[in-house]
């Protein structure tokens, strides 16, 4: 297909210096000399065939062409900033956050109405991904991922770390009456017994020839709903005490061992790609996420080295 059009280079300043009818303030416009404008329009005539400009003492006047094609390249021009505007502004009205079932859930549904009010100009849309699923680290803006590392090349913020200890709740515990040892919990249904979380647990108790290998499977893969369950009765399951702080606290939850586990290398981590390390939203939101987690007197996120 045959381009008619001439160099954007040039049109570009043939919008601004009919606009202005100054090649010199063009040039302050766009960053240019005075002459690199001029030779920019003289570009232009050669590949119209005609002049677009008369070129007087101490100013320019465009000509009937000039004049002409003005109206119409202005008009271009405006409708392109608009159009460029309207996105920008959408875009920087809008927070996509792919966060991990278990952080969405537990942390930020509970909490996210103080961002909002901090920043009422931010409309948050949460992309959460459950059991089986990978982050949205191609649409969001902002990645909250579970024991995956951050893409490489992204900035990553540890925020969690996956520590674990066994939880049930008070009825499912009047059904035994006591728990005083590890092996009472045996006596009790197991949520999700081929968690992997379940024998390093049992192997730090004193108790590593434990085996679920027999029980049904049941899979959730997700804290959110394991913790549900566990609340439910239906079973006592492993988790991560922070992200049940309010369960423990209320009494839905019991903890009957202080003995917590760490998985290494699996933790919660915030990240981000590099383009969007100057997006005020994205700053804003990365603060406010580790405000909180100071406020609950966790330790501060540590900015991890760019993944690479």
């Amino acid at each position: 297909m045959k381009n008619n059009l001439p160099p954007l280079s040039a049109i570009r300043a043939f919008e601004a210096a009919s606009r202005h009818l100054s090649f010199t303030k063009a040039g302050e416009e766009l960053g240019m000399t005075q002459a690199a404008v001029s030779y920019q329009i003289k570009l232009l005539e050669e590949r119209l065939g005609f002049a677009v400009f008369i070129r007087k003492a101490r100013k320019i006047e465009l000509t009937d062409h000039g004049a002409h094609l003005s109206a119409k390249v202005i008009d271009s021009f405006t409708t392109l900033r608009t159009a460029f505007e309207d996105v920008s502004e959408k875009n920087a009205g809008q927070l996509v956050v792919s966060s991990n079932t278990t952080f969405a859930v537990n942390w930020l549904a509970n909490r996210l109405v103080h961002f909002q009010m901090q920043n009422p100009d931010i409309a948050v849309r949460i992309l959460p991904y459950g059991p089986n699923a990978e982050p949205d680290f191609d649409e969001a803006d902002i990645v909250v991922s579970a024991c995956k590392a951050p893409p490489k090349g992204w900035f990553a913020y540890e925020l969690v770390r996956a520590n674990f200890s066994p939880m049930l709740s008070p009825a499912l515990l009047e059904t035994i009456g006591n728990i005083d040892s590890p092996q009472d919990l045996l006596k009790l249904p197991i949520v999700d017994p081929q968690d992997p979380w379940w024998k390093i647990w049992f192997d730090a108790a004193g108790l590593p020839s434990v085996d679920f290998s027999h029980l049904p499977s049941s899979r959730m893969g997700s804290q959110a709903l394991e913790a549900n369950r566990a609340i439910a009765g239906q079973g006592v399951a492993i988790l991560t005490p922070y992200f049940c702080k309010n369960a423990l606290e209320t009494g839905q939850l019991i903890q009957p061992f202080e003995l917590t586990c760490r998985a290494e290398d699996e933790s919660w981590y915030q990240s981000y790609p590099p383009t969007h390390r100057n997006s005020r939203k994205v700053r804003l939101f990365r603060d406010w996420v580790h405000s909180e987690l100071k406020r609950d007197g966790m330790p501060a996120p540590s900015q991890m080295a760019v993944v690479s």
